[in-house]
């Protein structure tokens, strides 16, 4: 059988791009296939829950575009699904004087993005969040928190439903593009399909030189370190909290924020990791280090990120120096607050310049798509990003 689509990836891209694909083309076949054995077991599922309202970036670039009417569309679709989310807002903190113009610079363009915000004072900051302390904040009041794993289940549900396959524990070994389809040779034996989109987020640089393509970057993975507050602390704070985000840096910070299941977390940091899939610390593997190591990109990158990467390194081995980042805007917590948790990853896609990828980065041929780079918030603007990937693929022929 030739399938007419098959996706690689079961985070909540390739299930957005799926989705998008049938709904262009109803009644077509598609097969969606994971290496892990359930959905979403990477990004998708290890990150802060947040449906973020699109404040930090560019004015009229894609990524403001996408990430608003992402966090709208988002929303529209649990509200069908009865899956819970909550409007909590977010409150951008600034803690030092010096901070305050880029808190300001920041508002500005938020406001030219259509994003509706609030400047507020120090006694309005603890007014409305008494365990905060800051000199001055932006209120965003649509940003809210969601679970996304529960959004990829209602959208894995809603491929199903109109015929689709999706196949676990299913890992490729081989991709080949010829006149008329799309080869997988893969463990679990053999599928063919007229067009192929690829999502595999931490695995997709690797993916698209199986498939042949000349590519120019590598994934370096970045490890968001979490705490979860102890229960006792988990009315700390009703909204998202977070610092001024430093100049330069493609991470938001340390930031508090209140998990829909009850629960507050603290971070992420953001820290070079050793293994693209090793979520205990110290995890290490050799082949992404070798990878690594002997691509230039990744050094002229590091050591442009020196300083920081330095700084998050001291916080991620000295727990009192991960408390001192909260500690300055939350000054009320202690060290007993912080419990342990599960890291995330972040699949970062790094130039052959050293640069790292801000944007999308999209690589096709005339049968396949490879998404690889899908930068933060992708989560929010996966509905969108989904429907981009499917009108990019059809207007390939």
């Amino acid at each position: 059988m030739i399938h007419d689509f098959a996706v690689i990836g079961g985070g909540i891209v390739g299930l957005a791009a799926a989705r998008a694909l049938l709904q262009r083309q109803p009644g077509a076949s598609l097969i969606l296939i994971e290496k892990e054995d359930r959905l979403g077991r990477h990004q998708t599922g290890h990150n802060s829950g947040v449906i973020h309202s699109g404040i930090y970036y560019a004015p009229g670039s894609l990524k403001a575009r996408l990430c608003r009417e992402g966090a709208s569309r988002t929303k529209e679709f649990c509200a069908q699904h009865d899956i819970p989310f909550e409007d909590r807002g977010k409150l951008i903190v600034a803690t030092r004087r010096e901070e305050i113009p880029r808190l300001d610079a920041l508002n500005a363009r938020a406001l030219e993005n259509g994003i509706t915000t609030e400047l507020i004072d120090a006694a309005e900051i603890r007014r409305r969040e008494p365990a905060i302390a800051g000199l001055k904040a932006i209120w965003v009041p649509a940003a809210a928190i969601v679970d996304y794993t529960a959004i990829l289940q209602a959208m894995a549900e809603e491929l199903r439903d109109n015929g689709s396959e999706i196949r676990f524990a299913t890992r490729p070994r081989a991709i080949r593009e010829s006149a008329g389809q799309v080869d997988l040779d893969c463990d679990t034996g053999q599928i063919a399909a007229r067009r192929l989109v690829v999502c595999a987020g931490l695995q997709s640089d690797r993916l698209a030189r199986m498939a042949g393509l000349s590519i120019h970057h590598r994934i370096v993975p970045f490890r968001g370190e979490y705490y979860r507050l102890r229960p006792a602390r988990n009315g700390i704070v009703n909204a998202m909290i977070y610092p001024v985000p430093e100049p330069g840096l493609p991470f938001l910070g340390t930031h508090l924020t209140p998990m829909i299941d009850g629960s507050v977390t603290v971070g992420p940091n953001a820290m070079l990791g050793f293994s693209r899939e090793g979520y205990p610390k110290l995890s290490v593997n050799l082949r992404d280090m070798a990878e690594m190591a002997a691509f230039p990109g990744f050094w002229k990158s590091i050591f442009s990120f020196i300083r920081p990467g330095l700084n998050e390194l001291r916080n991620s081995l000295f727990k009192r120096r991960y408390l001192a980042e909260c500690q300055r805007y939350c000054p009320e917590m202690v060290l007993d607050d912080l419990e342990p948790m599960e890291c995330g990853i972040r699949a970062q896609a790094v130039m052959a310049d050293g640069t790292m990828q801000h944007d999308f980065l999209f690589l096709d041929t005339p049968r396949m798509l490879h998404v690889c780079n899908a930068p933060s918030p992708a989560a929010t603007s996966a509905l969108p990003i989904g429907d981009m990937i499917a009108d990019r693929v059809l207007a390939a022929g």
